[in-house]
């Protein structure tokens, strides 16, 4: 059916659709298009409203105005072109498509078996009208600024890494809302108790989480996309985190607002290297149906696509328009919903040219890191991609990087591996080996040990070899290389014995991360040792495999009371947390170097053949007052007897944590802490020891 609205031609600016003196401004981009009609949907009809070429169209935007839609009317495209794959171009005007800048989406199950070619052939046309089976795009107004971010600095930063639904879902979670925005909400005095500054969620720009094709070989249930690494609408929150049907975006800038209200930052985890329209044989949802020969890299044959994301497609980033794009989508989740920074998923795409070379000076990189509207956010950069590049240390700029040498050499040092004293000591001061050189701060570097992807902490100190049969590809999927060790027995045991011992190593994991330079991350759950059960590659798993059991949190209250007492000590001792490398040399202005480091007989250590190594932090390098830190890292398997250098000044040593021992002596609050007699302590096997330097002689007290 064709309108009978009055229309105009509209302005070939604002991208998207925008309520506008009493109708609605339509806008979207398409170079090779021949054609476009829009679709309204109202009630159980719909109708449409063809684009004159003439009239409404300005260079490569198509445009219209339409009296009498306002917030909440529900649309679509229907683009027509070529459809010649050959040449790159995928038109079909039969597929519904979504509006790259709608900033929501209704909220239907997908049924993307309409959207895909009819047969495994790169050339297939279907006939098949995809709309009574798509979401549609939602006008929505703009957002008044109301949300502005909290610019935390670095040095102060504690990012907790977290999925929405899963947070909360558990039965064991006791919120009203389980899985939601508001649910999230819920939980902010747990997080203020931990002591997070951030929060950084993975993905909530909207996806479809029903796109898996696979099956749990043992139930023959249908696995989802549980992650949501496949994004569809960039601008738009997820809506089935929404408690009321198509509020999604209004949940999610409440959920902005009490954040902020309690002082957390919130982080997003964006996918900007590829889109959930998957390979050559994946649903025409929007950017494919559009102009496919502008948004994705394609092969050399044109008909199929680079593949540099590992999920059948590359976003084509430094295309000139989809660069535009991306600083949109950006800006409008940085100034209208007050979000305080992004994490962006496999950015070393992001490095990558229209033909896949890594440019020395990426455009997008640097309009990111340099655009003056961005300067308040944080960024930070998945440093490589799937298809090999390795690129830590090389991003520009105001760019932060999760740091995978820092997990992978925390990790082989604490499972004993030889050689790796040295690998521990450049990691805690600060990875300067990957960033000094750049000319930045140690809180360039994100320092994590576990992260969504790969095994949870509790599973690192369990497991062996991964988990992952449930993940319907025969355990091929997810990382072989893990650096995890299960200490005698493969997962859970009845053994009091190495459940102590893997508790012991979880807390030097959490102890290492928090006595280390640069910002800390942890995983949501690890802080009472939440189990996947081995499977590091949760991706597909929406069930209790991924959603946090909080009956743990009881079980495991002396790892959660550890964890945050960690975070206190570490805030409460700024020399730990500072922005300048650590060097072992006087530094200008001071009398003393930075750091030692020594062996258990009080000589400089043998970095390839010690597993003990001892650090003292002078306290100068600190804010002014601020204590001696002096700590031991024990990863042998036997207990030393180790040399613990004078404090300075005369000031006594008290001991501040030592992991071997229980709950509450593992790590004690001031006031509570046993001052150290001698210059000599007994390291157990697989520890750490941390002492502060006191002010004066205090009592002697027992553990």
């Amino acid at each position: 059916m064709i309108s009978k609205r009055n229309t105009a031609p509209g302005f070939p600016t604002h991208f998207g659709a925008n309520p506008y003196n009493g109708g609605v401004q339509f806008a979207i981009f398409s170079r090779h298009a021949e054609s476009v009609i829009l679709v309204i949907f109202e009630d159980d009809s719909s109708y449409e409203i063809p684009l004159d070429p003439v009239y409404n169209k300005t260079g490569d935007i198509w445009h219209i105005w339409v009296e009498g839609l306002g917030e909440g009317t529900r649309y679509g495209y229907r683009i027509d072109g070529p459809f010649d794959p050959r040449n790159g171009h995928r038109f079909n005007k039969n597929k519904l498509l979504l509006d790259p800048y709608a900033r929501s989406i209704t909220s239907e199950r997908w049924d993307l078996s309409t959207a895909r070619p009819l047969t495994h052939s790169a050339f297939d046309f279907s006939e098949t009208d995809s709309a009574p089976y798509v979401p549609k795009s939602i006008v929505m107004s703009r957002v008044e600024h109301i949300n502005k971010t909290l610019n935390h600095p670095p040095e102060k930063s504690v990012i907790y890494e977290l999925h929405v639904k899963g947070f909360t879902f558990h039965k064991s979670s006791q919120v009203q809302y389980p899985g939601t925005y508001r649910g999230l909400i819920e939980k902010i005095p747990y997080l203020k108790e931990l002591g997070v500054t951030a929060v950084e969620l993975l993905p909530i720009q909207e996806f479809d989480e029903f796109d898996n094709i696979n099956r749990n070989p043992e139930t023959g249930e249908p696995l989802k996309n549980y992650w949501g690494y496949s994004t569809i609408a960039f601008f738009a929150p997820k809506s089935s985190y929404a408690v009321k049907k198509d509020s999604q975006l209004q949940e999610f800038l409440e959920l902005v607002k009490a954040m902020h209200a309690a002082d957390i930052e919130v982080i997003l985890d964006v996918v900007f290297n590829h889109t959930g329209e998957g390979d050559y044989l994946g649903p025409t949802l929007s950017f494919r149906g559009i102009d496919n020969s502008i948004y994705y890299m394609l092969s050399e044959e044109k008909q199929y696509y680079q593949n540099y994301s590992g999920c059948g497609n590359t976003f084509n980033c430094n295309h000139p328009f989809v660069r535009s794009f991306i600083m949109d989508c950006l800006r409008y989740w940085a100034i209208e919903i007050g979000v305080d920074g992004f994490r962006f998923d496999l950015a070393a795409i992001l490095g990558r040219d229209q033909d896949g070379r890594i440019l020395e000076n990426s455009p997008i990189i640097e309009r990111i890191e340099q655009d003056p509207i961005l300067r308040h956010v944080k960024i930070i950069a998945e440093a490589w991609d799937a298809a090999g590049a390795y690129n830590l240390g090389d991003f520009p700029g105001r760019w932060k990087e999760w740091n995978g040498r820092y997990r992978d050499d925390i990790r082989r040092f604490w499972r004993g591996d030889d050689g790796c004293a040295g690998l521990l000591a450049t990691r805690m001061c600060g990875s300067a080996d990957l960033y000094e050189n750049a000319e930045h701060d140690p809180c360039r570097s994100i320092n994590f040990v576990t992260c969504h992807d790969g095994f949870s902490l509790n599973d690192l100190v369990s497991y062996n070899e991964k988990r992952n049969m449930l993940n319907g590809e025969n355990n091929r999927d997810g990382e072989n290389h893990n650096i995890s060790y299960n200490y005698g027995a493969e997962g859970p045991t009845d053994s009091a014995e190495i459940n102590a011992l893997r508790l012991r190593q979880a807390k030097n994991f959490m102890a290492t991360l928090f006595l280390s330079r640069g910002v800390p991350m942890i995983t949501a759950g690890d802080e009472f040792l939440c189990t996947k059960k081995g499977n590091n590659n949760t991706y597909c798993q929406d069930n209790e495999l991924s959603w946090l059991d909080w009956g743990l949190l009881e079980k495991n209250k002396g790892m959660f009371r550890f964890t945050k007492e960690m975070i206190a000590f570490r805030q409460a001792n700024p020399v730990l947390r500072g922005n300048k490398f650590f060097h072992g040399k006087v530094m200008e202005g001071h009398s003393a170097p930075d750091i030692n480091w020594y062996d258990a007989r009080g000589n400089y250590p043998d970095w390839d053949n010690d597993k003990l190594v001892v650090a003292l932090i002078n306290g100068e390098y600190g804010k002014e007052g601020d204590s001696y830190v002096c700590i031991i890292f024990n990863a042998n398997y036997r207990d030393v007897d180790c040399g613990i250098p004078p404090a300075p000044s005369g000031c006594l040593w008290e001991l501040v944590i030592d992991t071997f021992l229980e709950e509450p002596f593992d790590i004690r609050e001031p006031g509570k802490r046993e001052t150290l007699r001698g210059n000599r302590y007994h390291a157990q096997g697989r520890s750490t020891v941390v002492f502060v330097s006191g002010k004066e002689k205090a009592p002697l007290r027992e553990p």
